[in-house]
């Protein structure tokens, strides 16, 4: 035997999985649970993957069909491989609320202040807030209308813009109603200081001490630190996570208790993320208005929708001006310029009159650079990148947190917006949590700050407008770890 024959005789023979099992395993460390591709998201095509790895397409094919196999990856016909969402329990929605049925005065509401003030602490990893990362808004973009907008001659002259605000950036909003399908002359909205401040002025005009205010269940805890503050009542109705506020429920609420006003966040809902859809916000209109109860409509997320369309809002549906429409550019624009706006349909005067006596004039200078920003389109160019972007950071943010966190953990699948509602065993404290987080350098949301009678032990929110990088994921993992050190595990 030469030596050449016998080398190749005893060359060893190669251990492993075979090579497909490989290109696998390299595929789902890498692409998906690093976090590259998130639920939902197109695996490249297997042409790319075998010339990327220098294999045949049988071998990709193969590749591909050993994750579908293991629920990684599914198969679409004519559109190729996707990462699939999440089957386990881990990845059920939250279930429906279920809070007291009676009106009680907002409790609890201090924790909040404190949460934002740790929140705003150098190194802190802020998932408590809802209130994007600077690197998800267009801070150039709004430094340079800004300069221009300082320029303008009502500005130059130290004018202000009385309520109702500046003309030319009600214009702008009357056109964007009536994409909406909302007739609303500029005349008919007022500019105010940020979303807060329309829902203020809204209750203000709506509501005296001791009336009661109808809200979905949980709630964003700045909507009851209003009711507090104003001295009113909160009567939490029964919210589904999918389809949000119960109607049937508040129908029942509206038949036993005199509610003066009923506030909804009518698309992707913070905490929840839900959204009331076409036909039921058609009947809540209809409801409060056979009862002739106010519907304040927050709508502040709208414009933060996943899918290709734009959702409705219910003030479409209203034909007697009883739905205060509220907004702001805060989520999708900038916080610091502190522009929202109401339409308040026949409350009008009431409305301009609160405007005020609360705070006199918003910031001229801001009202002309949204305006500007509306008027050449750069607005909508930003929301247009923004949306799959938020998208994106949302799947990949549920599907580390169904990573880490312990079976039994529900969380909710939102269509848009930034923040995801967490209901965790029942045996968590989720107070308790927030402390300990915090003391690792986390803030979280919890549960109780989103219920006027501090229901909500066991849940938590979380915003995910966050750059995606090594402390995050350390983050969540911190977050999943004190969860299981609560129970146990």
């Amino acid at each position: 035997m030469s030596p050449q024959k016998s080398r190749r005789a005893t060359a060893p023979v190669p251990s492993g999985p075979p090579l497909y099992q490989q290109i696998a395993e390299k595929l789902r460390g890498e692409l998906i649970e690093a976090g590259g591709l998130v639920a939902g998201d197109r695996m490249p095509g297997v042409r790319r993957i075998s010339a990327q790895f220098g294999v045949s397409l049988a071998t990709a094919v193969a590749a591909y069909r050993q994750l579908e196999q293991e629920n990684v990856i599914e198969a679409r016909p004519r559109s190729g491989f996707f990462v699939r969402h999440c089957q386990s329990d881990i990845c059920a929605p939250p279930r429906e609320s279920r809070p007291r049925s009676w009106p009680v005065p907002v409790s609890g509401q201090q924790r909040v202040m404190q949460m934002i003030e740790a929140a705003t602490a150098p190194g802190i990893l802020a998932l408590g807030a809802a209130v994007p990362h600077s690197s998800f808004l267009p801070g150039k973009m709004v430094q340079r209308a800004l300069a221009s907008a300082s320029r303008h001659p009502l500005v130059a002259n130290g004018g202000y813009a009385f309520p109702p605000g500046y003309l030319g950036l009600r214009e702008q909003l009357s056109l964007r109603m009536a994409r909406l399908g909302c007739r609303v002359a500029a005349d008919e909205i007022v500019i105010t200081n940020g979303g807060q401040e329309a829902l203020v002025v809204a209750l203000k005009s709506l509501c005296k001490e001791g009336d009661i205010v109808a809200l979905e269940s949980p709630a964003f805890y700045g909507l009851l630190q209003i009711i507090d503050s104003l001295g009113l009542k909160a009567l939490e109705i029964p919210t589904h996570p999918d389809t949000g506020l119960s109607l049937e429920a508040l129908e029942l609420a509206l038949d036993k208790w005199p509610v003066k006003a009923c506030v909804v966040v009518s698309n992707f809902s913070n905490p929840l993320g839900c959204s009331l859809p076409l036909e039921r916000k058609a009947s809540l209109v209809a409801l409060l208005a056979e009862r002739e109860v106010a519907l304040v409509e927050d709508d502040i997320y709208g414009d933060l929708h996943f899918d290709a369309q734009r959702p409705a809002v219910a003030k479409h549906f209203d034909q007697r001006g009883e739905v205060l429409y509220c907004s702001s550019f805060s989520k999708t624009l900038s916080p610091g310029l502190r522009v929202g706006w109401i339409v308040p349909g026949r409350y009008l005067e009431r409305v301009n009159y609160h405007k005020f006596v609360s705070s006199s004039a918003n910031t001229t200078v801001a009202q002309i650079a949204v305006q500007q920003l509306l008027l050449d389109g750069a607005f909508d160019r930003h929301l247009n990148r923004l949306r799959p972007t938020l998208r994106s950071a949302v799947a990949k943010m549920r599907d580390r947190l169904s990573h880490h966190m312990p079976a039994g953990t529900r969380i909710s699948h939102p269509d848009g917006g930034f923040v995801l509602w967490l209901e965790l065993p029942k045996e968590v404290d989720s107070l308790a949590l927030a402390q300990q987080a915090l003391e690792r350098q986390v803030s979280i949301a919890p549960g109780p700050l989103f219920s006027a009678s501090e229901k909500y032990r066991n849940c938590l929110r979380v915003s995910c407008a966050q750059p995606w990088d090594e402390s995050l994921e350390r983050g969540l993992a911190t977050l999943g770890m004190l969860v299981r050190e609560q129970l146990g595990e």
